[in-house]
């Protein structure tokens, strides 16, 4: 095998009726694993993916597919580099009390899905934070589809790096004062162009 044959599969999106085969027969579809394996939207991997799914939603950036472990989450098509950070009151456990929220915002060393090379660099790569809380706190009604269970805060990037410059983490009351922009999912997009373009 070549060096040539090791780059970066190109990754078409799927529609969830491919078959699973086996020596040519359909043992399964496509779809029918995703329903075993996503289901649970309020685990914390989940619900983040889920988060990028409706930030990218909003700002028109979900045609194609998702790339893992890309230097940002979502690339708009205005250019924006836009990171998305999730968190919740509730997990899909069992829980003795409601948990403590926060979000991540640690600069990271890059890593290049083209090149398959991570940066020796640590910063802070996007133009804008979008911080996704689940703020529904009655486990018995959560439903992380009903975008009216969220709440959106976004920033300038450039806020973290000159307020938090080596900042891990941060709980919503320290964000706040910050003065991010506050907005359900229907602001979203005014309120990310806000920041980006520098308005905010």
């Amino acid at each position: 095998m070549s060096n040539a044959d090791l780059g970066p599969l190109v990754i078409t999106r799927r529609g969830g009726s491919e078959p699973i085969r086996a020596n040519g027969e359909a043992v399964g579809r496509l779809g029918e694993f995703w329903s075993w394996a996503c289901s649970d939207l309020a685990n914390n991997t989940m619900r983040g993916v889920l988060a990028e799914y409706l930030v990218a939603t909003a700002l028109g950036a979900a045609a194609g597919t998702r790339t893992e472990w890309d230097t940002v989450d979502i690339r708009t098509p205005e250019g924006w580099r836009v990171e998305v950070k999730s968190t919740a009151y509730l997990q899909s456990w069992a829980q003795s009390g409601a948990s403590k929220v926060q979000f991540g915002i640690a600069p990271a060393a890059g890593w290049d899905a083209e090149t398959g090379t991570t940066s020796a660099e640590v910063l802070r790569r996007s133009d804008v934070y979008v911080f996704c809380l689940l703020h529904h706190q009655d486990k018995q009604t959560l439903d992380p589809l009903d975008l009216g269970q969220w709440t959106f805060y976004v920033l300038p990037t450039r806020v973290l790096d000159e307020r938090c410059p080596g900042q891990k983490s941060i709980r919503p009351s320290s964000l706040k004062r910050l003065n991010p922009l506050e907005t359900d999912f229907t602001g979203l997009q005014k309120a990310v162009a806000a920041c980006a373009e520098g308005t905010q």
